[in-house]
């Protein structure tokens, strides 16, 4: 009990100092409680979404692909309407109806704006089913009633300032459905973001099926008292061909849709923890330092109380109890923080177009009690080495000043360890670098990674030394005295100075490598381009999932003026059987003749023209390689969908490339000649070439051609590159964003070392007060050591990081991205942002320390 009354005293006494330390728990529990919050609302929101869509039983072809897949000629697998009432004479249905979807389509306005959602949510067309009652409610207006009526989703009408009356058209690959706005739906359940339109059923079937009496799936419905999974044995019976179709109960079918999107959040889950966990490392530098800080100013006090009789245990769990405190303060408030920074999440997402409710908050108790046990644990930890620390004060510290304990032999003990950490780790990013195979060294820049990061935090107090040295020569001696003395009290505790330094370093390294990683990419995939693609202009989808080129869309694209040639390209899928009887479901580019000159690819033996002729095809060489594959072999390809071929082989491709890396290609007229035209995939991408000095006047032609086509761009070679470069960029920002969090608590590190640091030297600041130095001048001293702190652990980062972008781009070379570029004006502006940073941190220490009172300072014991 003494113990607990002591530590507490302790604790409160010094909330002051603790409180940073508190704030960066908060942040780390706060962002580790809000990403399991957010992603459990979000699994919450698909649940309820997709248990209210799902019907009793669901019916569906075999064939089908999977949810988050596309049809590749955009006209989804249909069953005969027979089936519907094979279904509906089973025993123990109450109702059977068929219904239509599709994701292969795109809803325009009367101005051609897309009315999709821009989150990456689906748009969804079908007909309107007695079983949409389940998940939806009509508001306003009707369910439509022939092809010139449509009915929306309220959210869509919402958020796109639609009515009844307004004309809407949606585009398929069967043509184009005019019609006007006959109803309103709105969700009885969360509705993430997709948009919905309903049709009539006939017009469902012609125009997004291409033909009538035929549907996506069956709807069934079972009478009281007859369980689902009954009723899917009763209508597999009733519909005899187990082969053709798919049944599904509602829990199967949730079960399913919900493991396609699970494995998304998943990722999204798993990428911000591991954030959180950087913060978290962040801030055990930060507990660490704020410990052993307090630890050497009650030197005197805690041999005081070994001399009464306090054990070693005693003194050592008082501290511990101290950090069990801080810890449990700041996880609980990091809890409550948690459910703010889900919300706000939430919020954020429904600004970028998601809807998601806060009725649908999703707390499980798993949440605070893992907040909660991390916060602590990860406090009591870090608080460990200064305990024993505190344990190891004699009684005779009483007797001496307050003061950090010697610790030489420590220090030359931890200096040999970071180095032989550091001397591993450049090894294995080393060895890295010369694998021949990406994953074969992936595990050796995993190790290299972690080897240098731990080897420099050991090593920090030694190359504080002279680090900040340096440092202080161009950054500091100007300054004079003041900058002097600012480099002696950056280096009077090395120790601490590395441990500050060393909280920034890791988020900055981080920083660094990533940015490196991204440049390389982008530098390497523009010099692809260049030396790959000799086309002006690339017409892709541009939605998600990505609609293929509708045949309007490909014929406003062929009618273009000033346009040598147009390249059609359709993925085809295919089984092939190597001459050495290796079955692989690799498929095939099908493409115009023009391709082989859009596209430069090197060839390793035959003549690529070779393989647009008749009943011919090419290879890339590493498929060659693994089936002993020669020029003039036959490969036998049994197209889905389609026949089966003998194809000759005429070329052999390098697959030294990131465009269309291990294609195959095949004339389109081959491809055709065995697969039905209406199994045909459609365009994926096309291409075009544009007449010697029309480029300019046909790219604007190409984009009035489009113009009705939202869902697809056209892009020159520039284009193609910047977006690109944006993507990547997007990537990079989203996770400095996320990394922010950590450079957040290493500032509050900085800020804690030297508001702790004026405490313990209150005396010595009134000493230099008493002999001449000037508030401004003392304010201008502790920021100078704030900045060259904040340079030190910049520089360490930046090295680092750049260390093992480096390494990285390395291994990235043996997948084709084969340019190193290091973003120079990046790693400077960073760098020179450290010293803002140094600062910022320095502000309220250094405010403090200028408003002491000269004859208490000198006063304090």
């Amino acid at each position: 009990m003494t113990v607990w009354k002591t530590s507490a005293r302790n604790f409160f006494a010094h909330k002051g100092r603790m409180a940073l330390s508190a704030v960066a728990v908060l942040l780390s529990v706060a962002f580790v409680c809000g990403t399991l919050v957010f992603t459990d609302t979000m699994n919450t929101t698909f649940d309820k979404l997709f248990a209210a869509t799902s019907a009793d039983v669901t019916v569906s072809p075999r064939t089908a692909q999977g949810a988050d897949e596309m049809p590749q000629n955009g006209r989804p697998v249909s069953l005969p309407a027979a089936a519907v009432e094979r279904a509906r004479k089973a025993d123990g249905v109450k109702t059977a109806e068929g219904a239509v979807t599709s994701m292969s389509v795109t809803v325009v306005d009367s101005h051609d704006k897309n009315m999709g959602s821009s989150t990456g949510a689906p748009t969804i067309a079908g007909n309107w089913t007695q079983n949409d009652l389940r998940s939806m409610e009509i508001t306003s207006g009707h369910a439509p009633r022939g092809p010139t009526e449509v009915m929306v989703d309220a959210d869509t009408a919402d958020k796109h300032h639609l009515k009844i009356g307004d004309e809407l058209r949606t585009i398929a690959v069967t043509g184009d459905i005019r019609a006007k706005i006959s109803g309103i739906a709105s969700f009885k359940v969360t509705n993430p973001g997709a948009a919905v339109v309903y049709l009539d059923t006939a017009t469902a079937q012609a125009k997004l099926l291409g033909k009538p009496g035929v549907f996506t799936h069956i709807s069934v419905t079972a009478e009281p008292g007859v369980s689902d999974t009954q009723l899917k044995k009763n209508v597999a019976t009733a519909l005899g061909d187990s082969a053709a179709y798919k049944l599904q109960t509602q829990q199967e079918a949730a079960d399913a849709n919900k493991d396609s999107m699970g494995s998304f959040l998943d990722v999204m889950k798993y990428a911000m923890l591991g954030f959180a966990g950087i913060a978290f490392l962040v801030g055990i530098f930060l507990i660490v330092n704020t410990f052993s800080m307090l630890v050497a100013q009650r030197t005197r006090e805690i041999g005081l109380m070994r001399a009464i009789g306090s054990s070693r245990r005693q003194v050592n769990r008082s501290v511990l109890v101290e950090a069990l405190f801080l810890g449990s303060v700041g996880s609980v408030l990091g809890v409550g923080a948690g459910i703010g920074v889900a919300v706000g999440l939430m919020k954020l997402m429904n600004s970028m177009g998601m809807n998601l409710s806060t009725e649908d908050l999703t707390i499980a108790w798993t949440t605070p009690v893992l907040g909660l046990a991390l916060g602590v644990i990860v406090t009591v930890v870090a608080a460990y080495v200064p305990a024993r620390r505190a344990g190891k004060i004699s009684p005779m510290a009483a007797l001496r000043d307050a003061g950090t304990p010697a610790d030489g032999r420590a220090g030359r003990v931890r200096a040999v360890i970071g180095l032989a950490l550091t001397a591993a780790g450049a090894a294995a990013l080393y060895t890295a670098t010369q694998a021949d195979k990406a994953s074969d060294g992936s595990l050796f820049l995993g190790v290299g990674v972690v080897f240098t990061l731990i080897g420099f935090i050991v090593i920090g107090p030694l190359l504080a030394g002279f680090v900040v040295r340096a440092l202080s020569t161009v950054v500091l001696r100007m300054f004079g005295p003041v900058g002097r003395m600012a480099e002696r009290n950056a280096l009077r505790n090395p120790r601490r100075t590395g441990a500050t330094g060393a909280a920034l370093m890791i988020g900055l390294a981080l920083v660094a490598c990533l940015s490196v990683v991204g440049s390389s990419m982008v530098a390497s995939a523009t010099e692809e381009l260049d030396r790959s693609v000799g086309v002006d202009f690339i017409v892709q989808p541009s939605g998600n999932p990505p609609q293929p080129i509708v045949p309007q869309a490909a014929k406003a694209l062929e009618a273009v003026p000033g346009i040598e040639h147009i390249t059609h390209y359709k993925s085809v899928s295919a089984e092939l059987t190597a001459p050495d009887g290796a079955v692989e479901d690799e498929g095939v580019v099908a493409a115009d003749p023009t391709y082989r000159d859009d596209l430069r690819r090197e060839t390793v033996s035959g003549n690529l023209a070779d393989a647009y002729g008749k009943d011919a095809m090419s290879v890339g060489d590493a498929y060659a390689t693994r089936h002993k594959v020669e020029v003039g072999d036959r490969i036998t390809v049994a197209f889905r969908d389609g026949g089966t071929a003998k194809l000759k082989v005429a070329a052999i491709t390098s697959d030294d490339t990131n465009v269309d890396k291990g294609a195959m290609y095949t004339n389109i007229t081959t491809a055709e000649k065995y697969v039905p035209a209406d199994k045909m995939p459609k365009n994926m991408l096309m291409f075009a070439e544009a007449q010697d000095g029309k480029e300019k006047e046909a790219y604007a032609a190409l984009k009035d051609a489009l113009a009705a086509y939202p869902q697809y761009t056209v892009q020159n070679q520039a284009d193609f590159k910047q977006d690109l470069k944006d993507q990547i960029g997007q990537l990079l920002n989203i996770v400095y964003g996320l990394l922010a969090l950590a450079i957040i608590v290493a500032v509050l590190g900085v800020v804690n070392t030297l508001a702790l640091s004026v405490v313990e030297r209150t005396r010595e600041i009134g000493l230099m007060r008493a002999i001449g130095l000037s508030r401004r001048q003392l304010r201008r001293m502790i920021r100078l050591e704030s900045v060259v702190i904040a340079l030190f652990g910049a520089l360490l980062g930046l090295g680092l990081g750049m260390g093992w972008g480096t390494a990285a781009q390395k291994l990235l070379a043996l997948e084709g991205l084969g340019v190193l570029e290091i973003p120079w004006p990046t790693i400077l502006t960073v760098f020179v942002g450290s010293a803002f940073v140094g600062l910022f941190a320095a502000l309220v220490p250094a405010f403090r320390a200028g408003r002491m009172n000269v004859l208490n300072a000198i006063a304090t014991e």
